[in-house]
């Protein structure tokens, strides 16, 4: 497994923790701090240049420690493996070995890796990406956790074999209905979620921004951290509201939300976002791109909310006709957070548990 100061990561807390509510024992291995029930191993130490990128994205590499990953399978009923990298491929011969049943999760889209190498749209090379996943680490499972039907999809077109579990990420409870009333003076405020990275392309949104009709009126609210914040501070700067760069701990993202006029996805490339339907759960209206290696044009409830991807004009169209239509926006803000209520985290722990004792169950025949 590797930590992500991601939805990945936070993926991973809060099943962790849902799992323990509904009782069940969970340890885990991983890198970073000392916890219970918790064995610590050692992050990889990547070259500078490597090491800078893959920083910036929120993210380290975890070295595998036998002793540990030993100890923490031989006391599992079954193992979930979050990520194909080196801890867990490790870790799944070690399973193996000692017949655990084992399961895993896809979260990392090849269009992750390409869009930061700008090869984001090279099909040959994505498939490529598919095809190693596969052969390197997911042939070796029989139920594979997928967060959308998109990405299940993907995987059935590229061979992959196993039982595919769709299952939100799961939206918490804390995200909920919670509108404030704002001064008519205060600028109307358009927040995105997600790292400033290729694929999410807050670029396109900044650019949206400026040809609205609305664009001095429009606080525009970048919620993350990545290595492209000093570029779209540089892009945004003309703004009259210049954008806001920052990652939001979950209170002050709570907040953020609650005050939120219009939430935009621009992202190429999605397995699910997590990040869009805690937004809609608060009660905001989204403008998704169309993207067909997207999951969250899904979230749509109709095509006001969706967007050419990549077409920054027709992102401004969107934007401009759900501030001029206030009544309809307020209308469907109650529409989308009752819409997110399929996702919450508590049906995801309950399908997860299914997939887990489904795996135990098979081992024992």
């Amino acid at each position: 497994m590797i930590i992500l100061i991601t939805g990945t990561t936070m993926s991973a807390v809060r099943f962790v923790q849902g799992l323990r509510n509904a009782g069940n024992e969970v340890r885990v291995i991983s890198t970073g701090k000392k916890a219970e029930n918790k064995y610590i191993v050692k992050q990889l130490i990547l070259p500078p240049i490597a090491s800078h990128i893959v920083k910036s994205q929120g993210m380290c590499f975890a070295l595998p420690n036998e002793k540990a990953l030993r100890e923490a399978i031989s006391w599992a009923d079954v193992v979930h493996f979050y990520m194909p990298f080196w801890l867990s491929k490790k870790g799944v011969k070690i399973a193996k070995e000692l017949h655990v049943p084992h399961t895993a999760a896809f979260h990392v889209q090849p269009e992750n890796i390409t869009y930061t190498l700008h090869l984001g749209k090279n099909g040959k090379v994505n498939d490529g990406i598919y095809h190693y996943f596969n052969k390197t680490f997911y042939n070796q499972f029989t139920h594979i956790h997928c967060p959308s039907q998109f990405i299940a999809n993907e995987l059935s077109s590229h061979g992959y074999t196993a039982k595919l579990h769709v299952i939100s990420n799961g939206v918490d409870d804390d995200f909920c209905y919670k509108k404030v009333n704002k001064p008519s003076s205060s600028p109307y405020i358009i927040t995105m979620i997600g790292r400033y990275s290729n694929e999410k392309r807050q670029d396109v949104l900044i650019d949206a921004i400026y040809h609205s009709h609305y664009s001095d009126r429009i606080q525009l609210v970048l919620a993350g951290k990545g290595l492209n914040q000093k570029q779209y501070a540089k892009q945004g700067e003309y703004l009259k509201y210049p954008p806001i760069l920052q990652f939001y701990e979950k209170k002050d993202l709570l907040d953020l939300l609650s005050k939120t006029d219009l939430y935009v996805h621009s992202a190429d490339a999605e397995i699910e976002a997590i990040s869009c339907i805690e937004a809609l759960a608060c009660g905001n209206v989204p403008i998704i791109a169309n993207s067909p290696k997207s999951a969250t044009p899904q979230f749509a409830l109709d095509e006001r909310s969706l967007f050419e991807a990549g077409n920054s004009l027709d992102l401004a169209k969107k934007i401009d006709y759900w501030l001029e239509h206030e009544e309809e926006r307020k209308h469907m803000e109650k529409e989308y957070a009752k819409s997110a209520e399929k996702y919450r985290l508590s049906h995801s722990i309950q399908l997860m548990e299914e997939m887990l004792h489904e795996s135990i169950v098979e081992n024992t025949k």
